[in-house]
């Protein structure tokens, strides 16, 4: 299926990591011009940290200069959770700091980027977030992860209407090779290029969905709302 990707650009924050990569790959595949940001970005991309509101502007300055567009953005980029202290997960300091890495760095970049996807009539917006959002135990984990949810959904409501949607893909655990076992009251796993698949299509011309949080890999067993 041709998911409509010819002519259009998309820039994949964190294109360099774990997830990053399979979409970064995935997107070309579909004929998309990606443009990877990070704060290494390699050859063809550029540099980007989420965290500095000038690297932000100065980013989507320099994708709007060399390309003239910008149609999709998907936002991969955060810390590892491997990266966070566990004796810290109720930390004020450390949940505050994973908040402005990944929900706040998200709402940066999108908003950075919605001024010319609302003068387009057009835009894909998708942020991945994780299924540590519907779950307790981890503050950190669940601060970051629902923050986002919540800010990208606001963010949708607000550009209702614009022809720009904005959602988010949350997995459980991402592996290379994901089970299909299910544990009792936790999500199941996913890996890069599955999660790439289903990130591909919400940000492309196709999809109609807006102000969803998509879980993948099967959404905790035992949840019914979030």
């Amino acid at each position: 299926m041709d998911l409509g990707f010819e002519g259009r650009v998309v820039v994949v924050a964190g294109g360099r990591g774990y997830i990053g990569r399979a979409v970064v790959d995935r997107l070309r595949a579909e004929g998309a011009v990606v443009v990877v940001a990070s704060r290494e970005p390699g050859e063809g991309g550029v540099a980007l940290d989420l965290v500095d509101p000038a690297s932000v502007d100065a980013a989507v300055r320099r994708v709007l200069d060399e390309h003239g567009r910008i149609d999709g953005l998907v936002v991969t980029a955060a810390p590892s959770a491997r990266t966070l202290d566990p004796a810290k997960n109720s930390d004020p300091e450390q949940i505050l700091t994973a908040l402005d890495a990944k929900a706040l760095g998200f709402l940066r970049l999108a908003a950075a980027v919605t001024p010319a996807m609302r003068e387009a009539g057009y835009g894909r917006i998708v942020g991945v977030s994780g299924q540590n959002a519907y779950l307790t135990g981890n503050t950190t984990g669940a601060v970051r992860n629902a923050a986002l949810v919540i800010v990208a959904k606001n963010l949708a409501d607000e550009l209702a209407g614009t022809g720009v949607a904005v959602n988010t893909v949350n997995p459980g655990p991402v592996v290379d090779d994901p089970s299909a076992r299910v544990p009792e009251h936790g999500p199941g796993e996913s890996s890069p290029q599955q999660i790439a698949d289903l990130v591909a299509f919400l940000v492309s011309p196709l999809s109609a969905v807006s102000g969803e949080a998509v879980a993948i890999g099967h959404r905790v067993r035992g949840v019914t709302a979030f």
